[in-house]
């Protein structure tokens, strides 16, 4: 999901895993597109962990950015979606587009453990909310 968003974004987007990422990476973007699992009816440990350690040191550095969500869940993802939105809040960013949740219907301990595969419907969606951030900024309009 965060390669198709990428793709759709072109070659002004950085794609950076969250464990990679530190204030200076948000410091130097214009938006944000978070993409993640929820698991646990969660965000994932390490997109948790870079909040934490990035949260406070850009209080009051990026506000009124722009930022969108993209996740992938077994059943939910809302939870990971909110939890988001509660710290790009804090941030005082600007959602730009309607958050995107892949259900992957995970259930059975089997479908939970097996490799996923994003349909390609969502994935065309994922790079069509690239696109947009993408145009959005170019426009100046986010």
């Amino acid at each position: 999901m965060a390669m198709a968003a990428h793709d759709g974004a072109g070659n002004g987007a950085r794609i950076i895993r969250a464990k990679n990422a530190a204030p200076r990476d948000f410091l130097e973007a214009d938006a944000y597109l978070f993409v993640c699992p929820e698991n646990l009816a969660s965000l994932s440990g390490e997109m948790k962990e870079m909040f934490d350690q990035c949260y406070y040191p850009l209080l009051g550095e990026i506000e009124g950015r722009a930022y969108c969500t993209a996740i992938a869940a077994g059943s939910d993802g809302e939870n990971a979606e909110r939890q988001i939105d509660r710290i790009a809040t804090g941030w005082r960013l600007r959602r730009v587009a309607e958050g995107i949740i892949v259900n992957l219907e995970a259930q059975t301990t089997e479908e939970i453990l097996a490799q996923k595969t994003v349909p390609s419907d969502n994935l065309e969606q994922c790079r069509e909310l690239g696109r947009t951030m993408q145009e959005g900024l170019a426009l100046g309009i986010f």
